[in-house]
């Protein structure tokens, strides 16, 4: 399927949930409602038509008024992409989890909680990967203050 199509498939299908879709450039995306997460997925990994078995990469992206999180989905035996976002608020950015339909989610979404504070409900394991346990804040959030000092030493 191209973009167009599968666009189309998804507001047929999920209607005011994809809240915009882009389908320019290299990377056809939608922004879809941060509640519908789970049931797109679903649908996108399920739909015969849609088949993506693949999640190529889940990521944060931080702007000055909202986080989001970007999926970039695959299809082995179609061999299309699309991407799907969900734009999170700053203070509470949280979003169910989609390890149950990807499993490789479960590494990526504990980047995205280490690097951006994205809470991923549901998630089987959420702690930091990339930073100790006890590291305040989220160093790849604009608003990140790196400390002076770590367990008593510079950084």
């Amino acid at each position: 399927m191209n973009p167009q199509e599968i666009s189309a498939l998804l507001t047929q299908r999920f209607g005011a949930a994809i809240l915009e879709s882009q389908l320019e450039g290299m990377n056809p995306w939608s922004a879809i409602e941060p509640s519908a997460i789970l049931e797109i997925s679903q649908f996108m990994r399920s739909e015969d038509s849609l088949s993506m078995d693949h999640l190529e990469l889940l990521g944060g992206v931080d702007y000055k008024d909202r986080i989001e999180v970007v999926y970039i989905l695959y299809s082995m035996k179609h061999h299309h992409r699309y991407t799907l976002k969900c734009r999170l608020s700053r203070e509470t950015p949280m979003v169910h989890t989609v390890e149950s339909i990807w499993g490789v989610a479960n590494w990526h979404e504990r980047e995205a909680f280490d690097m951006f504070g994205v809470v991923f409900e549901g998630h089987s394991d959420l702690r930091r990967i990339l930073c100790p346990d006890d590291w305040e804040g989220y160093p790849l959030r604009k608003d990140y203050k790196p400390p002076k000092i770590y367990r008593e030493m510079p950084v």
